[in-house]
């Protein structure tokens, strides 16, 4: 079902909470998911050319090991900091990579969100002070820091901001920056870089003491909740990667990079939906399933659980299932997999563990597909029962098994249904909608990327076949949201912070973006509103 989202809606303290929780992962994706090239470029290196690597030997031209590798190669050399922090010089290429390149692209594209060129700048000097000062890859050190000299930069700026006599503007301005990063990169290497060190070795520790005691399975308890949830980036890119990049600096691959990406867990959801679901749940869930396990996109199958919120325990089975897997057979992953494909998955797994990489995969999903076939079925007699009394798409989707095939005629029977009862209780909205003609219509996810993308596509296609022109559909991240949209559409656990971002536009939450039924409504409102203004004319 869609539903039409209030305007303003009293938020309990729990979803503010989570809206701000969600907003902060959503800051950390913004920093991530740019730079997942390079981190794929150096996974690639790292696969080849380390110890337990394809090429370990090296490749023609005289390149060896050492060359390529530094990290672990002849040419590493210990130096001691000012501070005593000792650490490695590098001069081969996976060392220096992961050492200086990819924190100081997180820096810059954090410092990027929060004051544009200027920050992004700023953001790389002071980072540069956290990585000269640690003895460990700086990830965590670049998203503190980044950010945060960005935004003093932003506030110096702001000090004498339309003070400064015409001519001297480029002076302050090169001068202000390169003060403010001498001094930050100074502060950040003497005071931040022990700090976030000693940090990343907590959390080191922890995880090796989860691993000592057989206990690593225990993370999916926090981790598949907090995908449903859409929490999953401030656990996964603020925790998992970095420390999995840490992993697979001393031992060349790391399990941590699968907690979260592996798809195995939803594939099975929708697998169960397939065999034991009712209605639309049902009659989605193969088309869903294929989007997970191949496109990578794990929040199809969040709308499957949150019908039914108790599937949640299957998705932690499944997913304990996988992270046991991988640490009985002691396979893991090069870098990250993003997105949570199987080609994904495949293309970062190290030498000698693709029967437990693939394993983890295989297991989860049949655990999660156990778990939530006994559930689904368990409920499936009343759900039936429902549905045959009242459920429009169930009982369409009955029809439609019976005749064999899917009916077009049926599906916009059943998309008009179920958008006329989603408004029937907010008449008011949708009037509103109608005196204000849509012209630019935005699809808002978290990273601005794959969901988001399928919907704009989704209502691009209807819109064309329903011959409909001067309406624009695009796709962006909450993040970016500018308050210029005519409606902006966004996932039920997104709306608050959509409509936070673009308090003028009008917001439609949906469960699903691949085949809301909202959609033909819009359509016809669209269709209505320009009819009515040629009528005007």
């Amino acid at each position: 079902m869609a539903s039409v989202a209030a305007d303003h809606p009293n938020q309990s303290g729990g979803k503010k909470a989570q809206v701000h929780v969600q907003r902060f992962g959503a800051f950390l994706t913004g920093m991530i998911m740019p730079n997942l090239p390079a981190f794929v470029a150096w996974g690639l290196i790292t696969a080849l050319f380390i110890k337990t690597g394809w090429l370990p030997s090296g490749i023609l031209g005289g390149f060896g090991n050492a060359d390529l590798i530094g990290w672990q190669g002849a040419a590493t050399q210990l130096s001691t900091a000012a501070n005593g922090t000792t650490f490695p010089q590098y001069v081969g290429l996976v060392g220096p990579m992961i050492t200086y390149l990819l924190p100081l692209l997180i820096a810059n594209a954090g410092g990027r969100i929060v004051y544009k060129e200027r920050g992004g700048v700023i953001a790389c000097v002071a980072t540069m002070g956290v990585i000269a000062g640690s003895n460990v890859p700086m990830f965590l050190g670049a998203m503190l820091v980044g950010p945060s000299a960005a935004w003093l930069m932003m506030k110096v700026d702001g000090l004498w901001e339309g003070k400064i006599k015409p001519g001297f503007e480029m002076l302050v301005n090169m001068f202000s920056a390169g003060i403010l990063g001498a001094v930050l990169s100074i502060g950040a290497f003497f005071g931040i870089a022990p700090f976030v060190t000693q940090i990343s070795a907590v959390l080191g520790e922890a995880v090796s003491w989860l691993a000592t005691h057989h206990l690593l399975p225990l993370m999916s308890i926090i981790v598949e909740p907090a995908k449903v949830l859409f929490l999953n980036n401030a656990i996964g890119n603020g925790v998992l990667v970095p420390l999995g990049i840490q992993q697979t600096l001393e031992s060349g691959s790391s399990l941590l990079f699968l907690v979260e990406s592996n798809p195995g867990p939803g594939v099975g959801i929708l697998l169960a939906y397939m065999f034991f679901g009712t209605g639309y749940a049902k009659a989605s869930a193969w088309g869903a399933s294929i989007i997970v396990l191949f496109g990578g996109i794990h929040e199809v199958y969040f709308p499957f659980v949150l019908m039914k919120p108790r599937l949640i325990l299957a998705a932690i089975a499944g997913g304990m299932t996988g992270v046991a897997t991988n640490a009985v057979f002691q396979s893991g992953l090069h870098g990250p997999a993003s997105p949570g494909s199987i080609f994904a998955i495949l293309l970062q797994t190290t030498k000698g563990s693709f029967t437990g990489v693939i394993l983890s995969v295989v297991l989860s999903c049949a655990v999660s597909f156990l778990v939530a076939s006994v559930m689904l079925r368990a409920s499936r007699k009343g759900d039936l029962a429902a549905g045959e009394t009242g459920d429009l798409s169930a009982a369409i989707a009955k029809t439609e098994a019976n005749k064999g095939k899917s009916s077009s005629v049926l599906g916009s029977l059943t998309a008009q249904g179920e958008a006329s009862a989603a408004t029937a209780s907010t008449a008011d909205s949708t009037t509103a909608l109608l005196e204000r003609p849509l012209r630019s219509i935005v699809f808002a996810c978290d990273a601005g990327m794959g969901s988001s993308v399928m919907g704009a596509s989704v209502l691009r296609s209807k819109i064309k076949k329903a011959g409909v022109t001067g309406v624009t559909v695009v796709n962006k991240a909450v993040a970016d949201l500018l308050d210029d949209a005519d409606l902006v559409i966004s996932q039920n656990q997104l709306t608050d912070r959509a409509r936070l971002k673009a308090p003028s536009s009008r917001h439609l939450s949906v469960d699903n973006f691949m085949n809301s039924p909202v959609y033909d409504a819009v359509v016809q409102e669209i269709k209505a509103s320009q009819h009515s203004e040629r009528l005007d004319q």
